[in-house]
């Protein structure tokens, strides 16, 4: 963690949590699966808001449910 804090994506819990598989989200939100895996492994250095909002459309979600700001430890 840096002095800043960290800003993870729960992309891989959500999907568990509403039993989707990451194939169907891949068709559904027409995404490419190396995209997809890279959100779900919290493995993105840019975030891509025109994914985030075909992702958020495709699980009737709000951005605030995949991705989460961790503040910085004191």
């Amino acid at each position: 963690m840096n002095r800043f804090g960290t800003v993870t994506i729960k992309l891989d819990y959500l999907l568990t949590q509403r039993n989707l598989s990451k194939n169907k989200l891949i068709q559904r939100a027409e995404l490419q699966r190396s995209q997809l895996n890279h959100y779900c492994c919290n493995q993105v250095g840019r975030i891509d808001l025109d994914v985030l909002a075909r992702i958020c459309t495709v699980l009737e979600c709000r951005i605030e449910d995949i991705l989460e700001f961790i503040p910085p430890q004191k």
